[in-house]
């Protein structure tokens, strides 16, 4: 195959898809608008599934260096009630099949194992253009160019590629989450540490409310409150007042238990807001040549433990494709995107079938569906 591709976004996706290309000798260039690689933090942990994930791991080579940075023990996992009260407790017996990483260390992994130059920072795109026969052009935002036969949208939920091929817009789910971290938690913070265990944590109360918790590398406490609220009410309050912001956001869970609040109202950072969205479910497009999509670019929906995993099984297999049709590009394109339309209308099913707010005896019953219960 002596088309160069042009991937779009240095996330997950993007680079198991220059990995998987390299392997077979395809040459590729990502591009990304992050000035470096630790431009900004890169989130808390992942659950590698042995399904997706991991295949797509093995597609590009790197199992080995995947188990080095396995963080053993994080797959226990704990439901509490809002009074504290432990519902189910299921530790981590080492058969799990979805180990815990950093999503910050997977990345690097995947940047580690590319030849240098391969991605491009600071290269945030302004605009994309059809030419005609499958080529594009890509703007970046010092005017500068590039164009390509074979373009790949990898640059998440607001992609600048998604319009080429589809007219859809993410729409805000209902949902939010606010983030929170407590460093040296078992020193600084033994009852919250306490609580959470040594790996996931999920407390709720009979309306649906929810705190959830993962111990990360060290002592680290990653905290994600889940608030059903429209976007006018997240707006009216100031998060660049940290102290105030914390206040009200812990006033939505007054009289649960001090370890349980205390995972917003003892945040070493400042809380961090993330609104959710969500694409449409069984999102899909007609064929264009010469352009295609992964990861959340393709297939948004909240976070459910499946995204990330779909985003590199989608650029493993892109990448397969490709190189096992070298003479056939849109031939091969073709057929990853339908796999890849169904893989991704299946998550998207799932997730909208999930109850908004879950009740205590729901979420009991959603891991013990998922297996996770003894």
């Amino acid at each position: 195959m002596t088309t160069h591709v042009t991937i779009i976004g240095a996330g997950l996706g993007g680079l198991t898809l220059a990995r998987v290309l390299h392997l077979h000798g395809i040459a590729a260039t990502v591009y990304e608008a992050d000035a470096s690689a630790t431009a900004r933090p890169q989130g808390g942990l992942l659950d590698i599934h042995d399904y997706n994930g991991q295949l797509a791991l093995r597609a590009a080579g790197l199992m080995d260096e995947f188990r080095g940075i396995i963080l053993e023990g994080r797959q226990a996992m704990r439901i509490l009630d809002q009074e504290g009260t432990v519902r189910l407790d299921q530790p981590d017996d080492g058969t799990g099949g979805r180990p815990e990483v950093q999503r910050g260390e997977l990345r690097q992994l995947l940047l580690d194992s590319l030849p240098d130059g391969t991605v491009r920072w600071g290269h945030k795109v302004t605009g994309v253009r059809g030419l005609g026969d499958g080529r594009h052009e890509v703007t970046f935002a010092d005017s500068g160019t590039v164009v390509t036969s074979l373009l790949v949208g990898a640059d998440g939920a607001w992609s600048r590629v998604r319009p080429l091929l589809s007219g859809a817009v993410p729409e805000y789910s209902g949902q939010s989450c606010v983030e929170t971290y407590l460093f040296d938690a078992d020193t600084q913070h033994p009852a919250s540490a306490k609580t959470v265990g040594g790996g996931a944590m999920y407390a709720l109360d009979p309306g649906g409310r929810l705190i959830a918790a993962h111990r990360e590398r060290g002592e680290t406490l990653h905290a994600y409150v889940m608030l059903s609220k429209p976007q006018d009410w997240f707006a009216s309050i100031d998060f660049t007042d940290p102290a105030a912001a914390v206040t009200r956001i812990a006033a939505e869970f007054d009289g649960w238990a001090p370890e349980l609040s205390a995972l917003i109202t003892d945040s070493d950072t400042a809380p961090v807001l993330r609104p959710l969205y969500t694409l449409p479910v069984g999102h899909r497009w007609d064929r264009v040549p010469g352009v295609t999509l992964v990861g959340d670019a393709a297939h948004l929906i909240p976070p459910n433990g499946e995204g990330a995993n779909l985003a590199m099984l989608d650029g493993a297999e892109l990448g397969e494709a490709l190189a096992a049709h070298p003479d056939d590009i849109e031939g091969a394109v073709t057929a990853y995107e339908q796999a890849m339309f169904a893989r991704g209308t299946a998550a998207g099913e799932a997730e909208a079938d999930a109850p908004d707010d879950p009740t205590m005896e729901e979420l009991l019953a959603f891991f013990d569906r998922a297996g996770q219960t003894s």
